[in-house]
């Protein structure tokens, strides 16, 4: 059984350990769950199959009661999510970014790539400049052309789609982006870093793979992605650091898929969660948010360390992953500015649940946020820009 849909029907095997639980129907009167039929319905869920309204209805009921006996327990042993002052702040942590390599979040050093830097070591930067070059227009069957495309694809849940389809909007007619790269959105609402790596795993790459056809363009010209994942109600996964190493370990798994099904694929970027200190429900809260950063930063760091399962350069063996870096940090305390930009997300900036980006602000901080990455960072704008001269797409 696969390792997240296993922690899934724990979690609710648990809770059917717990007693038949009340939860208030339609008619107010108090109607225990039946957690074996609870537990049936997320099998067959996890695995694909189709359910009716009426059981859809009664397993949503069912991971309420669950997330709201979660926060109870969490209550109880005072892992709950982080609080969130007046001014809208966190008063736990700082950016990742901002921290120097003597700072602390529970053992855990300054900076994105560690040891208070933001910026990769000497020898993955070498190493990030040769996959670079190797990122140039090709043709439907992935040779190189002038007037081939270079595909840039996003993959992650909800946050990921709703963000990178407004960077689409704003991209596409910018002069700065070359005529050559072609931004397709393949993340997807409700899918997180298992469904993408789970049972139905092959409906969410088909998705993927749809979306690319109808964008005109190939498997073979996906040459960088944007990775922004995150693991739903994380809390049940346990304590920092086991909800960052689950998110961790799933990341590479697809990595190591995305590479699999894009033979040109070079590099990915990650990013981490938006702030989350408005959120109103347990589906990915503070800490989670943040700490979400650490699995990226773990995950980088495993490649840079000689990690097999992501390695990258065929003088080094079978090829199973692009080359990982940072791409843009979106986190931020609140409304407290951060330091390197000023960025703050305000409670305007974050939807209904406090989790999800607005509709209008939100998703534009993070559409500008990439934009600005993807045209000047030095390990992007070489070939996500146009070259001097040449007219945008």
């Amino acid at each position: 059984m696969n390792k997240g849909r296993l922690v899934a029907v724990l979690a609710l095997a648990g809770a059917m350990a717990l007693g038949a639980v009340p939860v208030r129907a339609a008619d107010d009167k108090a109607e225990p769950i039946d957690w074996n039929y609870a537990r049936t319905l997320l099998e067959k869920s996890r695995s694909g199959q189709g359910l009716t309204d009426q059981e859809k209805n009664y397993l949503q009921r069912a991971q309420q009661a669950r997330a709201g006996m979660q926060a109870q327990q969490a209550t109880r042993t005072g892992t709950t999510r982080a609080a969130t002052q007046a001014d809208g702040t966190a008063s736990f942590v700082v950016p990742l970014d901002q921290m120097t390599a003597q700072d602390r979040y529970k053992g855990q050093d300054g900076g994105l790539y560690g040891g208070g830097r933001n910026d990769p070591p000497e020898a993955h930067q070498q190493a990030a400049r040769k996959e670079l070059a190797g990122i140039v227009p090709r043709d439907a069957g992935g040779k190189t052309a002038p007037d081939g495309k270079i595909v840039l694809l996003s993959i992650g849940m909800s946050n990921t789609t709703q963000e990178f389809s407004r960077f689409k909007e704003i991209a596409d007619p910018d002069k700065a982006k070359s005529p050559r790269v072609v931004i397709v959105d393949g993340a997807q609402g409700g899918q997180d870093a298992a469904a993408w790596v789970g049972p139905a795993k092959s409906r969410v790459w088909a998705t993927a793979d749809e979306r690319l056809a109808a964008a005109g363009v190939t498997a073979q010209q996906v040459q960088a992605i944007w990775l922004k994942q995150a693991m739903i109600q994380p809390a049940r996964l346990g304590a920092f650091p086991a909800h960052a190493e689950e998110l961790k370990g799933r990341m590479a798994s697809i990595l190591n898929l995305a590479r699999q099904r894009f033979p040109n694929l070079r590099v990915a970027y990650l990013s981490s969660r938006i702030y989350a200190g408005y959120a109103k429900t347990m589906l990915n809260p503070e800490p989670y948010a943040y700490e979400s950063a650490l699995a990226v930063r773990w995950l980088i760091q495993d490649q840079i360390k000689g990690d097999k399962a992501l390695n990258y350069d065929p003088s080094r063996g079978e090829i199973r992953s692009p080359l990982l870096l940072w791409g843009p940090y979106l986190w931020a305390n609140g409304t407290r500015p951060r330091k390197s930009d000023g960025l703050v997300w305000k409670r305007e900036d974050l939807g209904p649940d406090g989790t999800h980006p607005s509709g209008v602000s939100g998703r534009q901080k993070v559409a500008g946020l990439l934009l600005d990455f993807f045209t000047t960072s030095p390990y992007a704008k070489g070939w996500f820009c146009a070259p001097a001269g040449a007219k945008g797409s």
